[in-house]
């Protein structure tokens, strides 16, 4: 049989079991640092990067479902990182954005995720690392006309 699979040669395989290691060790730094999940900061970052933003955005920017952005931002909201606010433009949905402690964790939480995104690359040349993203990005678009 020649078109046997083989899930260590199987580019969507592999793809996930990077993703699945590299999420796990930041993970655990933002877990011991910052008590944040990987949901969790995810928004963070999002929100941060908006002045106002709806689950459902944040579900279709980081393609996480509308259960995980859900619970993150409860939780986050519980924990006085993130407030909710009426949506002018649509009334059944809110708006999320950062308080004052959501700020300052997010100016605590970045540099030391560039410093840990730096450390895991470290091993590859700004080239090499410039190519590789070119190629996630062309892969996602693939991905998303099939």
């Amino acid at each position: 049989m020649t078109n046997r699979l083989r899930l260590d040669g199987f580019l969507p395989y592999r793809l996930s079991i990077t993703s699945n290691l590299v999420s796990d060790r930041i993970a655990r730094a933002y877990e011991s640092l910052f008590g944040l999940s990987i949901p969790e900061w995810r928004l963070v970052a999002v929100v941060a990067e908006s002045n106002g933003i709806t689950q459902q955005a944040i579900g279709e920017k980081t393609r996480m479902d509308k259960v995980t952005v859900s619970r993150a931002a409860i939780a986050l909201v519980d924990r006085g990182l993130m407030a909710r606010s009426p949506n002018a433009q649509d009334k059944r949905s809110h708006l999320l954005s950062l308080t004052e402690s959501g700020r300052d964790l997010y100016a605590a939480v970045a540099p030391k995720a560039l410093e840990l995104e730096a450390r895991i690359f470290s091993r590859f040349s700004g080239e090499e690392l410039d190519a590789f993203n070119t190629m996630l990005r062309r892969i996602d678009a693939a991905a998303q006309e099939s």
